[in-house]
């Protein structure tokens, strides 16, 4: 959400509310002040933070912010605007994507996220795999550039692949950016699927490509409109999220399979098959991934543990025959040298034991009672019906009413104590219609009933305010 200059004004508010109060005094709450700016709570959060480094406020955790007990004189600001003039205009897609990683703030109910809900997270046994690894000194030492040899074979084995084929990342972003970069040169066009994923839009654009949309459906991308793509553009790259997509949920049909492959090869190009849900599967058994069909090197396969485990497991992998093999592992040498070698024995052990499929189930069973949650939820107060429910994945495509503007009812939501995304930075082009992304693994189910209440009030009060 793009908030010009709301945080100046927040600090504005907060400077002048501070500077005739008692210290020790509660100041408005962040919920207040993004009603009262229409600012995002990451906005907020940002202001508040820019006045506690200053003195001028301090925060209590649970409680709220306060004037600082003793107000220090605050020096004067450096001059640093001749920076904007060196940097130039800021890369599309960076404030989306740090709204998206933002916290909550205290008392919100999250409905937004890209990751497992602490509770979901099997941080015990991580914890002891990492100690295990971190006692021994091998696992210190400077390894193989492309990954441990039997942490690459695991990685192979779940996809066909040859261990000598993948590469080992620092997560699933990493891996992203790395193929981008490895694969397109700036200026070069990448087709992406509509809407898709806001970090590959902000990986690419931070690549210098031009990205263009290609229309998808709950069936997923759409063959011909691909094909078509193809022939005007000239592009040889293409990503898709082809199982439980983000943030649509929707999964490539198998009907359109191999009308994909089939565009993909005839255009000479290539396809990153970003796997990233592979293992949050709630109904069934997922199909297999794409590169299972792919003899002739077309498809580059991506896939991370850390939206099935936890954030701190920074670990994926990403896999490509042939020359472009090569060209990911020269990108990925310049870029990090390696990946943390405690980090990869930790992350092997935990996904070659026991407890690796545990967890599977468990999610399995946890993330389906959460999604049941939220769907009752939206019945019941917004008499919504989202269907075909996505059969895995973190998140549920919201179709808003037309007129109604996305944006403003987040910011409507925050104010309210729940926090949704807007449909419109997943779009590469203009939005077709408003939508949320509404993420179940974030709130307990016990949550979602009361998430969804405020999320009503929201949208209430924003077609008012139309």
């Amino acid at each position: 959400m793009n908030d010009g200059n709301a945080g100046d004004r927040v600090i504005q508010d907060l400077r002048a509310a501070a500077s005739t109060a008692t210290p020790g005094s509660r100041l408005p709450s962040v919920r207040e002040l993004t009603a009262r700016h229409r600012a995002s709570p990451v906005t907020v959060a940002a202001a508040i933070r820019v006045l506690v480094e200053q003195g001028v406020v301090e925060t209590r955790p649970g409680q709220g912010t306060f004037v600082a007990s003793r107000v220090t004189t605050v020096p004067a600001p450096a001059d640093l605007a001749w920076q904007t003039v060196a940097l130039g205009a800021r890369r599309p897609g960076e404030e989306e994507l740090q709204a998206l990683l933002a916290e909550p703030p205290p008392g919100a109910i999250p409905l937004t996220g890209g990751y497992l809900d602490p509770g979901l997270q099997p941080t015990a046994a991580l914890g002891a795999a990492l100690a295990r690894a971190a006692r021994q000194p091998a696992a210190w030492q400077r390894g193989p550039a492309e990954g441990r040899a039997d942490l690459r074979a695991w990685f192979a084995r779940e996809v066909g692949l040859r261990a000598d084929d993948m590469v080992i990342c620092p997560g699933g972003q990493a891996a992203l950016s790395s193929a981008l970069r490895a694969l397109a040169a700036p200026g070069d066009t990448v087709l992406v699927e509509s809407p898709t994923y806001l970090g590959a839009l902000a990986a690419a654009h931070a690549a210098g490509l031009h990205v263009v949309p290609v229309p998808a459906d709950r069936d997923g991308v759409r063959p011909d409109q691909l094909a078509a793509a193809f022939r005007r553009t000239g592009a040889r790259l293409f990503y898709c999220q082809p199982l439980y997509a983000n943030p649509t949920g929707a999964t490539l049909s198998a009907g359109r399979r191999a009308g994909v492959l089939t565009a993909v090869r005839e255009a000479g190009a290539f396809v990153i098959e970003d796997d990233y849900a592979r293992d949050l599967t709630i109904d069934g058994d997922p199909p297999a991934p794409l590169a299972t069909e792919d003899p002739d090197g077309h498809v580059i396969y991506l896939r991370s543990l850390t939206k099935p485990a936890a954030p701190g497991l920074r670990i994926a992998a990403v896999g490509a025959r042939g020359p472009a093999g090569a060209r990911l592992r020269a990108v990925r040498l310049v870029d990090e040298l390696f990946v943390a070698g405690p980090l990869q024995q930790a992350a092997l052990e935990f996904v070659t034991s026991p407890g690796w499929d545990r967890h599977r189930r468990t999610l399995r069973t946890a993330l389906r009672a959460r999604r049941e949650a939220l769907l009752t939820a939206l019945r019941r107060h917004l008499n919504l019906d989202i269907g075909p429910v996505p059969r895995g994945g973190l998140h549920l495509w919201m179709r808003l009413d037309d007129g109604v503007d996305d944006v403003a009812v987040a910011a409507a939501a925050a104010a309210e104590g729940v926090v949704v995304f807007p449909g419109r930075p997943w779009f590469a082009a203009e939005a077709p219609a408003p939508y949320l992304r509404l993420t179940y693994a974030a709130a307990p189910p016990e949550l979602m009933d009361e998430a969804v209440r405020r999320l009503t009030a929201a949208i209430a009060g924003s077609r008012r305010a139309s």
